[in-house]
């Protein structure tokens, strides 16, 4: 008798609550799926965000106004100004990048004129010495005008030395 009671299922009273809870989830899921599949859903949809965004349009054009104010007074540029820069820089690299490949050119065609007595290695621009340059280019931007002056005539009185 012992093995009996043993063997059989001990009653859970929430095992039918959980099973019609299933069951519905279920069904529910299944006419969800179906309603938000339809065109009529897509079509509300589609109504609804037009309606919130032309609603929302002129919040969103006076906190832009409201930022680029704050970004002027804080002396920042604006994502549009940072933009405009981005591509100015671009048109100003690839116009170096040109000057450089005809300089290289220039270099080719003088010292394929040269006697062959005087020989001068072909300047080739490694992407070293390219790095060199654009870090000296920017140090030498950095730097005071007078301290470049100054520089300047040190050099020209070496050289007269």
């Amino acid at each position: 008798m012992n093995e009996d009671h043993a063997e059989s299922k001990t009653f859970d009273p929430f095992e039918k609550l959980r099973e019609m809870r299933d069951a519905y989830l279920d069904a529910t899921s299944k006419t969800m799926i179906d309603a938000v599949n339809s065109e009529a859903y897509a079509q509300a949809s589609g109504a609804m965000l037009e309606n919130y965004l032309t609603a929302s349009a002129p919040f969103r054009a006076a906190l832009e106004k409201s930022m680029i104010q704050a970004l002027e007074q804080l002396s920042l540029p604006s994502r549009q100004e940072v933009a405009v820069l981005a591509e100015r820089f671009t048109n100003v690299e690839m116009r170096l990048d040109d000057i450089d490949a005809r300089l290289d050119e220039i270099v080719k065609l003088c010292t394929s004129l040269q006697t062959p007595s005087i020989e001068t290695p072909p300047a080739t621009v490694t992407p070293k010495r390219k790095a060199a340059r654009v870090a000296s280019a920017s140090a030498g931007a950095k730097k005071a005008p007078s301290a470049t002056k100054s520089s300047r005539k040190q050099a020209v009185r070496k050289g007269r030395r």
